[in-house]
């Protein structure tokens, strides 16, 4: 029996606290999403993404981002990458199918996805990814920031920040609509009334100074957007009549009012359905 008031508290709230996460078996899959509440990592045994070669118009973003990987895979220095531009472009496309291709040639590459409302739990994540045996793609897709949101001091620890630093078995890869994380209004009015300007947005612009590499992705133009569903229908096995698809596919994006890989992948699942035929989402 627990007389001391001090020993009832304690003993509560060890009951309250949730237990410990387990040692992650990294031998489970190639990838991993992370939860919190309670911690844990949940391996991914079929990621959902295309083919390298099937992501067309991105050849110097793409050439660039699998060279930094391989070297990272190889263990060797790499930077870690801000992915940013136009929607349906590719970027997370990108990021999965190069880590598809480089673990290939590196079995210890593993892809770790973190959701943006999870940032402030990364310390807690990199403590059980730094002991690992293996290297890490740490991964967030669709990065932004609003003029309150604090979560952004969370992912200075993986990038440079903190006096333990970014563990050198993991590199961050991030996408983002928006070159500086934050929308461009909300840059400009705290420039205007700040007293400083100069200082007003620093520290949050800065953030993404501290991605090494910064790969811009542009609205694609008609050819790229033609030569996208060639190479789907290809790999697939599609046979259609060229000036019937070209004519299909320019309606498709007209309707749309957009342009991109995205808008060129939904044109051909609608043309594989049309043609009975099972293509893997």
């Amino acid at each position: 029996m627990i007389d001391d008031p001090m020993d009832r508290i304690a003993a509560a709230l060890e009951r309250m606290s949730p237990p410990p996460m387990p040692a992650p078996d990294f031998t489970a899959a190639t990838a991993f999403v992370w939860h919190v509440e309670p911690d844990r990592l949940e391996p991914v045994t079929d990621v959902n993404r295309v083919d390298l070669d099937l992501l067309v118009g991105i050849d110097r973003s793409r050439d660039t981002l699998l060279d930094n990987t391989r070297r990272f895979a190889a263990g060797f220095a790499a930077n870690n990458a801000l992915l940013w531009g136009a929607r349906g472009m590719g970027k997370s496309s990108l990021v999965k199918a190069i880590h598809a291709k480089s673990q290939a040639e590196h079995e210890e590459l593993k892809l770790v996805e973190l959701q943006r409302e999870d940032l402030p739990s990364v310390g807690r994540l990199l403590n059980h990814l730094r002991s690992a045996p293996h290297r890490f793609l740490l991964f967030c897709d669709d990065l932004s920031f609003s003029h309150d949101d604090q979560h952004y001091k969370s992912l200075k620890a993986v990038l440079d920040g903190g006096i333990e630093g970014r563990p050198e078995n993991v590199v961050f890869y991030a996408t983002s609509n928006r070159r500086h994380l934050m929308p461009r209004d909300m840059i400009e009015n705290e420039r205007s009334s700040a007293i400083s300007p100069s200082e007003a947005v620093e520290e949050k612009v800065s953030l993404s100074d501290r991605f090494g590499l910064w790969l811009g992705f542009h609205p694609c133009s008609q050819d790229e957007y033609l030569a996208m569903i060639d190479g789907y229908c290809a790999a697939h096995g599609i046979k259609i009549d060229p000036q019937t698809l070209r004519a299909e596919a320019i309606e498709w994006q007209a309707t749309r009012g957009s342009r991109s890989g995205r808008v060129a992948w939904q044109f051909f699942t609608d043309l594989a359905g049309r043609q009975k035929i099972a293509i893997d989402l």
